[in-house]
């Protein structure tokens, strides 16, 4: 007897021939069982394979023989056959009604004659049916999708219906919710306001408006500025005001001219000697701050002292303190020694008070009384106080309108005016030729934004070395040394 040569595969090939099949295979075959016996199923295919009678006893009471031994053809055939009847028909067959599985042949159908002539040639053969492809495509099986229960899902479904039902019942019975009484109690809106009506496009009598034109788009057509949604926001008129009233470009003084007027060219060296001496006193200022007292240094003597101090005899100092001492007894022997209040006494008292109450009073009645009397001082006395207060109120608007002038402080610098460009006599130049430049536009332009609280004031940033620069001594210089 031959041995097999791979005994591995032919156990492995015997346990792949066996037929899968569940593990509680008697439900099943009691499943087949009751449908088969009922009267009016009615199969559609027959079973391949005659059911035999007889089958062999296997002991089932281990679980390897439930797979080798069960069979569930006949399970799977019945199943087969009721998707089928559901594909083809919508149903079983037992369940569907006569009408709609029979029909009555009553023969062809008699052709009706046409009476009039017939419009246009008719085509000859068989009528014209749908395509092959589109028969493929239709949806041939009878079976009802599935029902999609989230599409019939609502939240919050059983609060709701309890709300509805709440408020049948509350309808039935003529209560009005609060909710519908404060509707019903709302004022009416009175919209008496209409939105204006933009021209329509198709307006043949529409004005004209040219895009490419210089018109600027507030004037232009209202309907082509809404629906290009180039219509400008309303300005703050915030920002309609300047933020200073002075010039973009100030004019210089007269005595500024390459050719000055002698005593217009005076006037202003007098401006700038008055800035210069202003500067010279600011920094004469801080020299005094900065520079050291003679009278606050140590001396000879004031050292002396302040090391004495301390070793002053005693006695003396006792002598002094004695008598402060007594008094200091006296004093707290008086405050010890005060005596509780009587009742009388604390009668008199409220007596008094109430008598000083009543006559200050009294005096302020005579004193409303003695007013009546000075009308004509106290309305003196208004009129003189309105004056001041115009006055005052005239001061504060010229202050007001000179502050306007002037720059505002923006940043945590001050502004610093320009240096006066300025010439003396004798570097005067007699023609525009002979005329020295001095200054700097682009300069002059930051000042004037500066002055005019465009720009806050700034300063230049200073370089700050990263490195500490290093010294090398190359051999050419150690040759010359």
């Amino acid at each position: 007897m031959a041995l097999p040569l791979y005994p591995e595969r032919d156990s492995q090939k015997k346990k792949s021939e066996i037929p899968f099949c569940f593990p509680n295979m008697a439900a099943a075959r009691r499943l087949k069982r009751v449908v088969a016996s009922q009267p009016g199923f009615l199969p559609i295919k027959s079973p391949s394979e005659p059911v035999s009678t007889r089958r062999k006893r296997v002991n089932k009471n281990r679980k390897k023989n439930w797979n080798k031994y069960s069979d569930i053809n006949d399970v799977e055939e019945f199943l087969e056959d009721v998707r089928l009847q559901e594909r083809t028909t919508g149903g079983l067959l037992s369940e569907k009604t006569d009408d709609s599985l029979f029909f009555l042949d009553a023969g062809q159908p008699e052709k009706v004659e046409q009476e009039g002539p017939a419009e246009g040639k008719k085509r000859k053969g068989k009528a014209s049916r749908p395509l092959r492809i589109d028969l493929i495509l239709q949806h041939d099986s009878l079976v009802p999708p599935p029902k999609d229960v989230l599409a019939y899902q609502q939240p919050n479904a059983k609060k709701l219906r309890r709300i509805a039902q709440k408020a049948e019942q509350l309808a039935a019975k003529g209560v009005v919710p609060r909710r519908q009484k404060q509707l019903l109690n709302r004022r009416p809106v009175e919209r008496t306001v209409k939105k204006a009506v933009t021209e329509a496009n198709n307006n043949p009598d529409r004005d004209y408006y040219d895009i490419w034109g210089q018109e600027s788009k507030d004037s232009g057509d209202p309907w082509y500025l809404q629906q290009t949604r180039k219509k400008l926001v309303k300005r703050p008129e915030k920002l309609n005001e300047k933020p200073s009233v002075l010039p973009a470009v100030e004019v210089i003084a007269p005595g500024g001219s390459y050719n000055p007027d002698f005593f217009s060219h005076q006037a202003l060296l007098q401006e700038a000697h008055e800035v210069e001496v202003k500067k010279q006193k600011e920094e004469d200022k801080i020299v005094r701050q900065i520079t050291v007292n003679k009278e606050d240094t140590a001396t000879e003597e004031t050292i002396f002292q302040e090391q004495v101090e301390g070793l002053v005899e005693e006695e003396n100092e006792e002598e002094e303190t004695a008598p402060d001492d007594e008094e200091e007894s006296v004093v707290v022997g008086a405050i010890a020694v005060a005596e509780k209040k009587t009742e009388r006494q604390r009668k008199r008292q409220r007596a008094d008070k109430i008598k000083e109450q009543q006559r200050l009073a009294d005096r302020r009645q005579v004193d409303q009384r003695q007013q009546l009397f000075q009308l004509r001082s106290i309305k003196a006395s208004i009129k003189q106080q309105e004056k001041a207060t115009a006055v005052r109120q005239i001061k504060r608007k010229v202050k007001q309108e000179a502050q306007k002038a002037q720059p505002r402080r923006l940043g945590r610098l001050k502004f610093q005016p320009q240096d006066l460009e300025v010439q003396l006599s004798d570097e005067l130049a007699g023609s525009l030729r002979q005329l020295k430049p001095e200054g700097s536009v682009l300069k002059d332009r930051f000042k004037s934004l500066q002055k005019r609280n465009l720009i806050e004031p700034r300063e230049r940033a200073k370089f700050k070395r990263r490195h500490k620069v290093k010294y090398v001594e190359k051999r050419a210089f150690r040759a010359i040394t």
